[in-house]
């Protein structure tokens, strides 16, 4: 489907920004739904006794990454095409946080 934002037909652009609109809107109620149940699962791993914190830190952290995409992604409109630049920004300073704390981590424990 071509993605024509300007036409020159008043009734086309409006028509195709509403199911533009309504798509974003899906998506955004989608990752909503599926944020808030990954809330209710980190809850669980924590309030469950039987789960070690050998499980439970690592897990909960993973499920903070995939939020953290999901917030990126469909909240911050980052999946939208003209956000490539700061989404280069975003990337390389977390590649950069990751490697200073890995740097200090490594010069700690050994």
């Amino acid at each position: 489907m071509a993605q024509h934002t300007n036409s020159g037909n008043p009734n086309v652009d409006l028509a195709y920004r509403r199911k533009k609109n309504a798509e974003d809107m899906k998506h955004q109620v989608i990752s909503f739904a599926l944020m808030i149940f990954l809330t209710l699962v980190a809850f669980f791993a924590i309030g469950y006794d039987k789960f070690s914190p050998w499980f439970s830190v690592p897990f909960i952290l993973l499920l903070a990454i995939v939020q953290v995409g999901f917030q990126l992604y469909y909240f911050m409109h980052m999946s939208h095409k003209g956000h490539e630049l700061p989404a280069l920004f975003l990337y390389s300073g977390v590649f950069v946080a990751f490697l200073t704390i890995w740097a200090f981590m490594t010069i700690v424990w050994w």
